[in-house]
């Protein structure tokens, strides 16, 4: 297994969820851990990052405490790389239609720069697992998206990360980004936003539409184009600590031609890529640590793929 990346869970026995599909719980008790020292911490990274880049700016993120499959007739087809996860609910207090349950808290940019972005994270895990037996216990984990965006001519899109990002510059990526609490809590300001302020139903339409607005910003292309995201599972990015990023296959209506025009037109965020690549799935199905395209992939791209190839590969 490649160490950058693994699999928190995949849903290849439903060959992915919709969103009808998934349910959240939303708690102050799935938020982070504190610690005086650590707090300190974080202001010290954040000082000294916003000195050296003034125009960033912190923003409330939904966090990522524990994911919970309904078990399939084969509870093994489900636990894709072996990672444990806790909070599961007994079978009776699900509905009969949800496969899924992600339980939820908040966090933020200024946190995930002092904990998992941090160069101390190491140490950080380790008090967690002391203290709580959770190695992310005090980390922001913050619950990324990402977009496996195929065309109607069958070709994949990845994105040439510009070389100024601050993440894996240069490399190959699939569109994504993250939920925004804040298109959940309008009127109200990001530092402000409280969990009981948040929908349950509506933070499940922001995770599932929140990867199309991506795909729309980075690629350029119309959200009409776009269909119903399907979720394939869960990846763990471990170059910022086991970041979690759920990640979704879209079909698109347009041909690949069609979308590199759109591409090269410029979107609100064409400034984050230099190139748009394709990819045939029979590429993709072959792209593994042995293959020299591997190395050319951010492990938000790996861990796509590697759910792509294993809850998709037969599709049309």
């Amino acid at each position: 297994m490649d160490p950058e990346v693994s699999l928190l869970l995949h849903c290849a026995p439903w060959k992915g969820l919709r969103e009808e599909q998934v349910q959240v719980e939303l708690s102050e008790k799935y938020n982070r851990n504190r610690a005086t020292e650590v707090e300190q911490h974080i202001e010290e990274v954040w000082t000294e990052r916003v000195t050296r880049e003034p125009w960033l700016f912190n923003g409330a993120k939904f966090r990522l405490f524990s994911a919970s499959l309904t078990p399939p007739p084969s509870c093994n087809a489900v636990c894709g790389a072996g990672d444990t996860y806790h909070g599961a609910q007994k079978e009776k207090e699900r509905d009969e239609h949800t496969h899924l349950t992600l339980q939820l808290g908040l966090t933020c940019y200024k946190d995930f720069l002092g904990t998992n972005w941090s160069a101390g994270v190491g140490a950080l895990m380790r008090r967690g697992v002391a203290e709580f037996g959770d190695a992310h216990a005090f980390l922001a984990q913050p619950l990324g998206v990402g977009g496996v965006l195929q065309t109607m001519d069958g070709l994949v899109v990845m994105l040439r990360r510009s070389q100024k990002v601050a993440e894996a510059p240069g490399l190959l990526d699939i569109p994504g980004g993250h939920p925004e609490p804040k298109a959940v809590c309008l009127g109200v300001s990001e530092d402000s936003i409280q969990l009981e302020q948040l929908s349950e139903s509506a933070v499940i339409r922001e995770l599932f539409s929140s990867v199309c607005t991506e795909i729309r910003d980075e690629v350029n292309i119309p959200l009409s184009s776009l269909s119903e995201p399907v979720l394939m599972g869960i990846a763990l990015n471990h170059t910022s600590a086991g970041r979690p990023s759920a990640e979704f296959y879209i079909s698109c209506s347009l041909s690949s031609k069609e979308v590199k025009e759109f591409y090269w037109q410029g979107g609100p965020e064409a400034h984050e890529s230099t190139d748009i690549v394709f990819l045939s799935q029979k590429e993709v199905m072959q792209l593994d640590m042995s293959a020299p395209l591997w190395k050319e992939l951010c492990p938000s791209a790996k861990g796509a793929v590697m759910l792509y190839r294993i809850v998709l590969w037969d599709n049309n």
